[in-house]
């Protein structure tokens, strides 16, 4: 039986969004009554379609009821988590043809790498890279001759931008195809201590590379929990990609078995017999799980704003209360880095996500009544992959995990709640991922120390100001200010800080990567200091109190002298390096708990 509290949890977001969801809906239908695409082609544009096509191809795609599948790609070989769809493409293509189909590559999306632009100012690019992906995914099925569509994507922004895309063409089902980790390097913990080694000026700068190239080292995606690998578990909750598919490795036999099985599912949705396309797949129910799976696994917090964005582009109103309140009643099941010391191969080893949502399903607190790529219903997500006799088969996931320091099974969780906390006072309302938190480390309350830039920080801290208490506030880190970018050049500075026995937090309107972890973070602080927000008024010296336990974040100054002061200006932005292209992306962008989103 469904829990109660989620029942009434989704209930009021159906409440909130009966007008929105009504709306797209109603476009969905309008889509939909048209009918089958390529019979409504005039001869010249069916020739242009088809141009390309080899002449098996075209005779096929003349027939009708022929399935034409669009595949859109965010292959690059920068990221090491992409760099597998190039040799993947053809294969699938194939493997589409022999499933009875016919695929064509529909249009490429950017795909940039957060690894690469961490703390650089290509970082100031990345949250809105989502809604260019969204807009390219649009642009690449606007050409309005397919039937169903395959997503290439894994990463951070490439998957909510694939997802909020395809939404636009929600009579269409979709389905997301994952290519996998890449095989553990050295522990993720070994990896965080050289850095902290590196910010204490322990070792140089040939040591801690030689320390990265061993973590980050082969095709796939990193093996940390953080964004990218949160939106497998994501889709994997939500019924869009094959069940336990998304954490087998590029090079394992099994993964070119469950490509050719999302080939003939992808195919078998296009069937003009099914009745439902991407948009009666994500629903309010469907929303609510992907965020249950969130809070149930320590994802990362970026999905505060790529949940809601994603929600809204299918006129679905989720807030971060939502969230707050699911996180009560949703225990933490998982401890994989920066959570705890395993990476994703040795959580996929351990059960994965296929375990995560048997025992979540088992207590009610999951809706099952969803329609996935599958078909109806979640149970089947709850079944993990092998390989046998060349084939790829579904078998229920183990009753007991393979490590509990790992999984746990719903009776004996790591912790009774989520790994998150919505913060509200006044300094606004913010974020903070706690399950990484020591719980000794959630409640600090210090002189604030401000700074505009996060490099000013790093700057302090070499010159040895900041061996002290303090609550470090960057501001001006909002999407109107700069983009919104990733702070998680800040992680290994504070952690040694916090490792002297420092008590130490930061306070921002910006980001910190879903690596981040064990230093208290209040983020995505709302008003953000370009709308004048009251991080704008916080001076140096102000005492601030984060209390994740209670969910306040305030400024210990009276609220007469807080009104009198006035908000701090913004720093000039350098219109260097492509910032000068998404001046208007910046304008346009929603306050963070909104999904920060230009749509």
């Amino acid at each position: 039986m469904t829990n109660k509290t989620l029942i009434d949890i989704t209930n009021r977001i159906k409440e909130r969004s009966k007008g929105s969801r009504q709306g797209y809906m109603e476009r969905i239908d309008a889509m939909r009554s048209e009918g089958r695409a390529r019979p409504r082609l005039s001869c010249g544009n069916l020739a242009h379609a088809l141009a390309a096509c080899s002449d098996a191809e075209k005779g096929k795609l003349m027939q009708d009821g022929m399935a034409n599948i669009a595949i859109v790609s965010a292959y690059n070989d920068m990221l090491s988590a992409h760099q597998p769809y190039h040799k993947m493409l053809d294969t699938v293509k194939a493997q589409i043809v022999a499933a009875g189909g016919v695929a064509q590559m529909a249009g490429g999306v950017p795909a940039m790498c957060d690894g690469v632009t961490q703390g650089q100012v290509g970082m100031e690019m990345s949250l809105f890279s989502r809604e260019v992906i969204a807009m390219a995914t649009a642009i690449a099925m606007s050409h309005n001759v397919f039937d169903a569509g395959m997503l290439f994507g894994i990463c951070d922004k490439i998957v909510p931008g694939l997802l909020i895309g395809a939404l636009s063409f929600g009579h269409l089902p979709f389905l997301f195809l994952p290519a996998g980790p890449m095989p553990t390097g050295i522990s993720n913990s070994e990896k965080a201590k050289v850095r902290q080694q590196y910010a204490s000026g322990d070792i140089g700068r040939a040591e801690l590379l030689q320390s990265e190239s061993r973590a980050y080292h082969s095709p796939g995606t990193c093996t940390f929990y953080g964004t990218a690998n949160s939106n497998q578990m994501m889709l994997e909750m939500m019924g869009l990609q094959l069940p336990g598919s998304s954490f087998v490795n590029p090079s394992d036999p099994l993964r070119d078995k469950l490509n050719e099985k999302a080939a003939e599912c992808v195919v078998a949705l296009s069937s003009p017999l099914q009745k439902h396309g991407l948009a009666e797949m994500v629903t309010e129910e469907a929303i609510v799980n992907g965020t249950v799976g969130l809070l149930a696994t320590g994802g990362s917090t970026n999905h505060t704003l790529h949940i809601v964005a994603i929600a809204a582009a299918a006129g679905i109103k989720i807030t971060w209360q939502d969230f707050a309140d699911l996180s009560d009643i949703i225990p933490l099941l998982c401890r994989v880095y920066p959570n705890g010391t395993a990476d994703v191969n040795a959580f996929h080893e351990a059960g994965g996500t296929p375990f995560v949502i048997r025992e979540l399903l088992s207590a009610g607190l999951l809706h099952d009544d969803v329609q996935t790529v599958l078909g109806q219903g979640l149970a089947p997500f709850a079944e993990e992959p092998a390989l046998v006799a060349d084939h790829a088969v579904w078998r229920l996931a183990p009753d007991e995990p393979g490590d509990d320091m790992i999984l746990r099974k719903i009776d004996n969780p790591f912790q009774k709640n989520g790994g998150l906390a919505v913060l509200k006072g006044t300094m606004g309302e913010a974020v903070m991922k706690v399950s990484a938190v020591k719980p000794e480390h959630r409640i600090v309350e210090a002189p604030a120390v401000v700074f505009d830039d996060q490099n000013d920080l790093i700057d302090a801290y070499k010159r040895g100001e900041m061996e002290k208490d303090f609550i470090a506030v960057i501001r001006f880190q909002g999407p109107k200010a700069n983009g919104m970018p990733e702070l998680h050049k800040l992680t290994p500075t504070l952690g040694v800080l916090q490792d002297k026995g420092f008590h130490v937090a930061l306070v921002t309107d910006g980001r910190m990567s879903g690596a981040s972890g064990k230093v208290p973070a209040a983020i995505h602080v709302t008003p953000e200091a370009a709308n004048g927000g009251m991080i704008a008024r916080v001076k140096t010296g102000d005492i601030v109190r984060i209390d994740a336990e209670a969910g306040v974040l305030e400024v210990l100054v009276s609220a007469e002298e807080m009104a009198e002061r006035n908000p701090a200006e913004q720093p000039a932005i350098l219109q260097t390096f492509g910032r000068n292209l998404f001046a208007g992306m910046r304008g346009l962008a929603g306050p963070a708990g909104e999904g920060a989103t230009i749509f």
